[in-house]
């Protein structure tokens, strides 16, 4: 009884560890393990990658969802952003993509015509809460993207808005992801706008942990990521590198899937060594 009083509890529950580790799987056999590895960056809530400023509310978020796209590894996509209070979104949307689904091998089509485009509609009561609306614009993407796959993620339907979710965190997006899955609403009404907020899906702490999966397979260290963390999250998240460091054979089962498809082992090298300087890092903090 005097041992348990000190074990500590982990971050999320087994199952929702498991879960993650294997839309993680879904994501790199889905979405292009070779990219993630050697182009996927950890986008931050800074002007350094949302630089600029608009006149007006629809130009601000045309210019986020520009970003994201290009952090996505989708800049060929053809879409057109519209106020979500005037535009008409239907089921049967579907994206049209010339040649690679992300990366540099797409191909973008200048001719397609706006009627033809992907519609992303924006919140103009979120452009106040930029990572709010990166997050929004990031899971909306996501859900597209999700849809081309060619097999379901972990859980099957009941798991899609999850899954779709985590793979915006694949994508780049955990620190948006987690900063915004939960918003205090405060002790006065005025100080709370809830037509700003998304809605989320994954729990802040497991946001937070599919964001230490992320980093710890770029081999980011904590010290760059901490940072742009809420402070209430700090220490979940390097919990979190240090329970994930400790899952050896689960990570290292998803770096085993870009060396299948032709990374070089200076790259894998390379991870590994930034890898264990992360958990060094973590286990110092």
């Amino acid at each position: 009884m005097v041992f348990k009083l000190f074990h500590k509890q982990p971050v999320i529950d087994p199952s929702s560890s498991e879960w993650i580790f294997n839309a993680y799987d879904w994501a790199l056999q889905n979405f292009d393990a070779a990219l993630f590895y050697t182009d996927t960056v950890l986008v931050c809530p800074t002007n350094e990658f949302f630089p600029g400023k608009m006149n007006s509310v629809h130009g601000m978020a045309e210019s986020i969802f520009e970003r994201i796209k290009g952090y996505a590894g989708i800049s060929h996509w053809p879409t057109l952003v519209q106020d979500q209070s005037v535009c008409q979104l239907t089921e049967s949307q579907q994206v049209r993509i010339q040649g690679a689904l992300r990366g540099p091998g797409g191909i973008a089509d200048q001719s397609i015509d706006d009627s033809q485009k992907l519609v992303i509609p924006y919140n103009p009561q979120q452009i106040n809460n930029p990572e709010g609306m990166i997050a929004t614009y990031a899971h909306i993407l996501s859900y597209h993207m999700g849809r081309t796959s060619k097999t379901p993620p972990p859980g099957g339907i009941d798991y899609w808005p999850q899954a779709t979710e985590l793979l915006a965190v694949f994508l780049g997006f955990g620190l948006m992801f987690a900063n915004s899955a939960y918003n205090f609403r405060g002790g006065c009404g005025s100080c709370y706008n809830p037509y700003a907020q998304r809605d989320a899906y994954l729990s802040e702490a497991e946001a937070t942990y599919a964001l230490a999966l992320f980093c710890l397979l770029k081999g980011i260290p904590s010290s760059n990521v901490t940072s742009h963390l809420k402070n209430h999250l700090r220490g979940t998240y390097r919990r979190s590198i240090r329970e994930i460091s400790e899952k050896v054979q689960e990570v290292d089962r998803l770096k085993q899937l870009p060396a299948e498809r032709g990374i070089s082992t200076t790259i894998s090298k390379s991870l590994k060594d930034n890898q264990a300087d992360n958990i060094g890092r973590a286990n110092t903090d």
